[in-house]
């Protein structure tokens, strides 16, 4: 283990709010650690040093991808640093948050993986930049995605946007697809959605509401959000299931697969702290991968700095053995 035993940890306002910081520190004093509050706006060198750096980047990362020159500098800085402190563990490395934020890389990294083998899958995806309406149809039909589908923004952080979505239904609105976006066949699964929180070697997961079944129709386009949705006590119409498709009894994963999904992507994404939405398709039963963040929100993952804790401890470790 290293001498020095900081941890420096940067999230945004907001999720810091959220955090129990008072907590954390007595957890990182557990394991022998002193953990503080890194401040972007200052060199990172006359805050050193420190071995560990825990991160919630996306929005400053999502923001520097669309052009942002304040947080494509900021970026600058904290890689420049850690190629300057090569023994730095960096949960996670810069390089992998990016990569995943990006939709459509996101999806062709879990095709990558060997997880069809266990009936788990991606539904068929494709990005749309621009086009007329005979363009949009021939890109949607080369990637087999098909009606209903959902259209979202590439990048799955960096503002709000990043949550609002619709559902087309037919040709006949294609006019309504906002460019550039991921469009992503649609599931039915009975308004259930799965969480799995990863945190190093562990994982846990919850059941949230999620959009109720649809078909291909007539009926318009659909705006929604998915904070909205998905959220633990949604109240959104989108998630009630119609009278024919009521349940008697909700859709429950094997816990194998759940361990497998986790395993794999943690090792694909090359990431530690990860969050899978997971639903389960109605009619086959197989595992839909609908979407992959960074460093989630943990709601109802028990002890989590413990975890966390537990996976920083296993990398210095390694690191010095």
């Amino acid at each position: 283990m290293p001498s020095n035993k900081r941890i420096a940890f940067w999230v945004s306002e907001k999720k810091l709010l959220k955090l129990n910081w008072q907590e954390l520190e007595t957890i990182s004093k557990k394991y022998g650690f002193e953990v503080f509050k890194l401040c972007l706006k200052k060199s990172l060198e006359s805050q050193g040093p420190f071995c560990v750096f825990v991160h919630k980047m996306t929005d400053i990362i999502a923001s520097a991808n669309m052009g942002d020159i304040r947080c494509a500098n900021l970026i600058q800085e904290v890689e420049t640093y850690i190629s300057q402190n090569p023994s730095l563990v960096v949960i996670d490395p810069v390089a992998n948050v990016r990569r995943l934020i990006d939709r459509c890389n996101c999806y062709s990294i879990i095709r990558s993986t060997n997880l069809a083998t266990y009936d788990v899958f991606t539904p068929n995806f494709c990005t749309l930049r621009s086009g007329d309406r005979e363009s949009l149809k021939q890109q949607l039909k080369m990637a087999k995605v098909t009606y209903p589908f959902i259209c979202k923004p590439i990048l799955g952080h960096g503002s709000k946007k990043a949550h609002e979505m619709s559902i087309i239904f037919n040709e006949k609105f294609l006019s309504d697809i906002r460019t550039p976006c991921v469009a992503q066949s649609f599931i039915n699964h009975d308004a259930v959605l799965f969480k799995i929180y990863i945190a190093g070697e562990r994982h846990c997961h919850v059941e949230r509401p999620s959009l109720k079944n649809f078909q291909a129709s007539d009926r318009e386009t659909i705006y929604f959000d998915t904070s909205d949705v998905s959220k633990a006590d949604s109240k959104s119409r989108l998630c009630v299931l119609d009278p024919e498709d009521l349940i008697i009894q909700k859709p429950k994963p094997d816990e194998e697969v759940i361990d497998i999904i986790a395993t794999t992507l943690r090792k694909a994404f090359g990431m530690d702290l990860l969050g899978v939405d997971v639903v389960i398709d109605k009619t086959t039963r197989k595992y839909a991968i609908i979407d992959v963040n960074a460093y989630p929100g943990y709601e109802g993952f028990p002890n989590f700095f413990d975890a966390l804790l537990e996976c920083i401890s296993k990398k210095l470790s390694s690191d010095f053995t």
